[in-house]
């Protein structure tokens, strides 16, 4: 027999799920293994609903990923705290898992995007996945979930300044991994 949903849930349902690829794509930012965004993403959205109650008006999407981004941070504290020793496979697992995850470019293409090429995506993803988490994080909710310096700056819990600083850095880290990732791609290219 199957029960009918209640109206929390169905609110809950209606304003969230529509935001779950978002909330991945920070996560795996965060965390760089697909088994843990998943993990955390489900974390998140349970701890969202059970907290369902304290969300302000209808736009869910700033307050969740706020949820999403504490977790994952959460999780990063006990690897640390746990010693958390990475194993070479699971090292070369994140990194084909930063070349070829679905969340990171699973956007429509800009016209900038269009133009670039498969193996570009590839050295871009290759080089967020290297950047620092707070650098990840802003790009990622930046540039791929477009969201406002003052939505970034509630969902981190910083200022707006701290928000354009951080993305300024990490843009800068970015072209400068960019730079080195295509040099080497260079060298190795067939002439």
């Amino acid at each position: 027999m199957k029960y009918p949903a209640s109206p929390e849930r169905a609110r809950f349902e209606q304003l969230a799920i529509v935001h779950m690829d978002a909330a991945y794509r920070l996560a795996f930012a965060i965390l760089r293994a697909r088994p843990d965004a998943e993990d955390a993403v489900q974390d998140a959205y349970l701890r969202a609903y059970r907290a369902l109650h304290q969300l302000e008006g209808t736009d869910i999407k700033p307050w969740l990923l706020t949820i999403v981004r504490n977790v994952c941070y959460r999780r990063l504290q006990q690897r640390r705290g746990a010693g958390n020793v990475i194993s070479l496979d699971e090292v070369m697992e994140s990194r084909s898992a930063v070349a070829t995850d679905p969340g990171l470019t699973s956007h429509l293409p800009s016209p900038e995007q269009a133009a670039v090429s498969t193996s570009e995506q590839a050295l871009l993803a290759e080089a967020i996945g290297a950047l620092t988490p707070v650098f990840r994080e802003v790009i990622v909710l930046r540039e791929l979930e477009e969201l406002s310096y003052r939505e970034i700056a509630d969902i981190i819990g910083a200022p707006v300044g701290t928000v354009m600083s951080r993305l300024a850095r990490a843009r800068a880290d970015l072209r400068t991994r960019m730079l080195r990732l295509m040099d080497r791609d260079d060298c190795h290219a067939v002439r």
